[in-house]
This record gives C-alpha cells, sequence and structure tokens, in this order.
C-alpha cells in the first residue's frame, strides 16, 4: 500500500504559513524600533536631580513671597536679539545692577537661553539673548542674590510685552 501526497509544492511556496509568520515578525520589528528609540532619544523634561529639585520647592515659594512683599512687577519686550525689562518695586527697593533673566522652553531643554541684564538706572534693564525665540516659553526674573523672582508665560509670537507681576499661592 502507498500513500501519494497530493502536494507537490514545497511549504515554503505555500501562502498560509507566510501569512501566519507575518503577525509576529511585525511585532518583533515593531519591538526592537520602540527599543531603539528609547535608548537614542533624549528625556528632556525627566531631570537627574527630581529629588533634590522637590526639596527646594520651598525655597523658590520663599522667593515668589519676598517679591509679592517687595511689590515688584516687571515689563519685558523683545525686538530680535535685543531683550528690554522694566522693573518696578515699591518705595525705598534698591534694584540690583544686574539681573538673570531665563527664557526656559517648555519641552525642549536644549532651547533654554539664560541672559545677563545690565542696569541703565531707573528700572531699566538691556541685554541681548543668544539666538531669537519664537513660541512659547517660561521668563524667570531673578536677582542675583537669590532673594526674589519673577516667572511667567510667554507667547513670544503675540507681539506683546510680557508683564511679571508677583504672583504668590495660597
Amino acid at each position: 500500500m502507498s500513500l501519494k501526497s497530493s502536494d507537490k509544492n514545497p511549504w515554503y511556496k505555500e501562502p498560509w504559513p507566510w501569512i501566519l509568520m507575518a503577525g509576529p515578525t511585525v511585532v518583533i520589528i515593531a519591538g526592537v524600533v520602540t527599543t531603539w528609540l528609547a535608548v537614542v532619544s533624549n528625556d528632556g523634561l525627566v531631570t537627574d536631580d527630581y529629588y533634590k529639585q522637590g526639596m527646594t520647592v520651598n525655597q523658590r515659594l520663599h522667593r515668589d513671597h519676598q517679591a509679592a512683599d517687595m511689590g515688584l512687577y516687571a515689563d519685558v519686550m523683545s525686538s530680535g536679539r535685543n531683550i528690554r525689562l522694566l522693573i518696578k518695586a515699591n518705595d525705598g527697593i534698591s534694584l540690583p545692577d544686574v539681573i538673570a533673566v531665563k527664557f526656559a522652553h517648555p519641552t525642549q531643554v536644549g532651547q533654554d537661553q539664560l541672559v545677563k541684564m545690565t542696569g541703565e538706572g531707573q528700572g531699566f534693564y538691556t541685554g541681548q539673548i543668544a539666538k531669537e525665540i519664537v513660541g512659547r516659553w517660561i521668563v524667570s526674573i531673578e536677582d542675583p542674590a537669590g532673594i526674589w523672582r519673577l516667572q511667567a508665560d510667554w507667547h513670544v509670537d503675540s507681539g506683546e510685552a510680557l508683564r511679571l507681576v508677583a504672583r504668590v499661592a495660597h
């Protein structure tokens, strides 16, 4: 008794094995691509010293309270790479000769810029940023001694000057 196979094609010439292997192959390729992206991409918003930064929250809040007690507010204006700043405070408050202004991009740490602004008198300060900024930025103005801070969001594309007012969360 002899059994004859009616299949004349080898398995690799049939469509069903390839269709069944396509699903797991796609999943393996997607897993490799996802792993590669996770390794090479920059986690810009994650800081290495998150615990230390969390511990300094009270210090930052104290500087915001100090700015409110001093009656500080500031207007920031930009024209190309030139930045002009006007700071006003309660009577009797002296302003420093140099102010640090940080322009922080909300999602791309590599775009952040720190500008040293020099005083011209009567609360006016000028400085230049390294490259022109567009879009949304978090602007933070601090005195060199770290006593007070003003901070606000600024949509530079709106063309309007930014007013930073000391706000204290209760």
